[in-house]
């Protein structure tokens, strides 16, 4: 199995950016933690992350021709404001988990509306950087 863990904007700051609400794990953390729990599964796990949004949409055609068979994507703010990163992922027809740290039901009014919920596997939300880990745990379970 191939997974793509992708991550949008403003995530590479994980670990000094608003830890109260990110937590204190940065985003090469999170990597090692997945990349071990993959290399125990037999999965090739790849990652990538922008703060631009053309990059993350040719990312994600890249998958397609990858053949890659899942991916876990947090948007980031693109969450709230990326039909283009909506269309994309429905061109290519990949599954993919959309992955939050915090719990955005909880947060501010803008962002409660998410462009990817409704057309996702699963939607993993305020379980910190856990949440990762459940979404590779659940892609594996389900393969």
């Amino acid at each position: 199995m191939k997974v793509l863990v992708l991550n949008g904007p403003n995530l590479n700051l994980l670990g000094i950016r608003e830890e109260d609400v990110y937590g204190s794990e940065s985003l090469n953390d999170i990597e090692n933690n997945l990349r071990n729990i993959a290399d125990k599964s037999d999965v090739k796990i790849n990652f990538f992350q922008s703060n631009a949004e053309h990059e993350l949409i040719n990312r994600i055609h890249e998958a397609f021709n990858e053949n890659v068979d899942i991916i876990i994507f947090n948007p980031a703010g693109y969450t709230h404001t990326s039909i283009a990163l909506r269309d994309a992922l429905l061109a290519v027809k990949i599954p993919f988990y959309e992955v939050h740290i915090s719990d955005i039901d909880s947060r501010e009014d803008f962002r409660k509306k998410s462009f990817f919920s409704d057309i996702s596997k699963k939607v993993i939300s305020g379980n910190g950087t856990n949440g990762y880990v459940i979404a590779l745990e659940d892609a594996i379970e389900n393969k």
